[in-house]
């Protein structure tokens, strides 16, 4: 088993990472918890549960009551309607401040359960139990969130977990698109602020096909570890935190105007992290040999150009309403070198020109 610390200004805490975590939560938690629960809440989904929520709660003591919530799986779950929902049968179980919420699965459980956790009784405690690749970025960090119909991740908070268990078994249920999906958080860490790791990604991950679980569990303790020290520098995202939001600006509004689903996060920050790469040799002059990833890309079976079939200047508009526009001005994460990132604002004319550019070579190649 890996294990990656955590240092937040709030909180620090373990991130466990092996195969068949799932199956010790319960006893682990004995050791980790400073209190113990009164009583477990699962909040899992419609995939993952009936997968591995009787592992989860098999691993409880039978005095302990545990109670749980599965949503339907996807992105439309991030809403008002299932936090309300959650919230009620929380209520209704009794759940009390000496209670955890443990979130099953992916990345949407992942901000759904958080956010209940950081706002029922102003906050009780929770864990998560990652099940996706995705979710590897996600769940550390205590970044946790719903939707609302005009932006994705609007209402939210930040709130620790008090540990994470990663049993990384579970990955390899997953079908390809969702390794895909994973996969681009893992990229995106290197480049924001290690090359190095990303010339070992781009060495070692050529397909995801019969990937050895030791390989994948050095990747994650790898890819988690930037993501700890990014954290540990700025937990509330006031400034460095922030480059970990390389690809995502234009990432959102392409979920957001195709319809959340029809295109994976990660298979959208892939397409906003090439897009980034070329505005920032735009913006600071310099060249990043965007063709060189974009093949590496293409052979993971990525889709490396915006979608001719939407709409520059609508594309624009929602990128205006991202959360992380300040004043009105689009702010991006671009890089200097690979490795290396900034926030930079950006001029509206430019930013359409180049999601123009996007979208005209990829409809000639």
């Amino acid at each position: 088993m890996k294990k990656v610390e955590i240092r937040a200004a709030s909180k620090t805490y373990q991130v466990f990472i092996g195969s068949g975590l799932r199956h010790q939560i319960g006893s682990q938690l004995k050791s980790i918890l400073s209190q113990p629960p009164s009583s477990i809440f699962i909040i899992s989904d419609t995939n993952v549960a009936p997968k591995y929520l009787d592992d989860v709660k098999a691993s409880f003591d039978k005095e302990l009551s545990v109670f749980d919530y599965v949503i339907k799986s996807g992105e439309a779950s991030k809403s008002f309607q299932v936090y309300e929902d959650v919230l009620t049968k929380a209520l209704e179980s009794n759940l009390d401040r000496k209670s955890v919420v443990i979130a099953l699965g992916g990345g949407v459980v992942g901000d759904l359960a958080g956010f209940v956790a950081a706002t029922y009784m102003r906050g009780i405690r929770f864990v998560q139990v990652p099940t996706t690749l995705l979710a590897h970025d996600s769940s550390v960090g205590g970044k946790v969130a719903i939707n609302h119909p005009l932006g994705k991740n609007m209402i939210g908070s930040f709130h620790q977990p008090e540990v994470v268990f990663y049993d990384t078994e579970t990955l390899y249920s997953l079908p390809k698109r969702e390794w895909r999906s994973g996969f681009a958080e893992v990229i995106k860490h290197g480049f924001i602020r290690n090359r190095r790791f990303l010339e070992e990604l781009e060495r070692d991950w050529t397909s995801f096909e019969n990937i050895p679980i030791e390989q994948l569990n050095t990747m994650l303790e790898k890819s988690i570890s930037v993501k700890a020290d990014v954290v540990a520098e700025d937990e509330k995202e006031l400034g460095v935190r922030a480059h970990l939001n390389l690809g995502h600006t234009l990432g959102h509004a392409l979920e957001a105007e195709l319809g959340y689903g029809v295109m994976t996060h990660g298979e959208a920050v892939a397409i906003g992290i090439l897009y980034a790469m070329r505005l920032s040799e735009e913006i600071n002059q310099i060249d990043l040999n965007i063709p060189h990833y974009e093949e590496w890309f293409r052979r993971l079976g990525y889709e490396t150009r915006i979608p001719a079939s939407l709409k520059g200047e609508k594309l624009l508009k929602t990128m205006s309403q991202d959360k992380k526009v300040e004043a009105g001005t689009i702010r991006m994460v671009l890089l200097e070198k690979i490795g290396q990132a900034t926030v930079t604002n950006i001029p509206p004319d430019i930013i359409l020109a180049l999601i123009e550019e996007r979208m005209e070579e990829g409809s000639r190649g």
